[in-house]
């Protein structure tokens, strides 16, 4: 009886752990409309991020676009922050955000890699 009574549980719970659904592209004006929820984040974001990051021509992975980041993110957040504080590419390093601190680059990375 036992055992008729932990299918359906594991069963649920197979359900709840599914994968989600594939990513789908964002569009340069949806990028654009993403802010992070923190004022002082977002402050950092406007200033420093938004200008690469919403703009396809610049090369950089449009913010919240998970079919540009997730290639990006399975590197692991300790290099994407390196690559960050370093500079990597076309982007300068620290990104030109003089006031960032590493964990605001990490919650920044996070937000725009659609992670937050």
């Amino acid at each position: 009886m036992r055992r008729l009574l932990l299918v359906p549980v594991v069963l649920l719970l197979a359900a709840c752990q599914s994968e989600p659904p594939p990513a789908k592209p964002l569009t340069p004006e949806q990028s654009a409309a993403l802010k992070p929820a923190g004022v002082r984040l977002a402050g950092l974001y406007e200033h420093a991020c938004k200008s690469c990051h919403t703009v396809p021509d610049t090369g950089a992975p449009l913010t919240g676009d998970r079919t540009q980041w997730d290639a990006r993110w399975a590197k692991g957040e300790a290099a994407l922050l390196e690559s960050t504080i370093r500079g990597l590419n076309g982007m300068p390093a620290g990104g030109q955000c003089f006031a960032c601190s590493p964990d605001d680059y990490t919650a920044l990375i996070r937000f725009m890699a659609g992670r937050d």
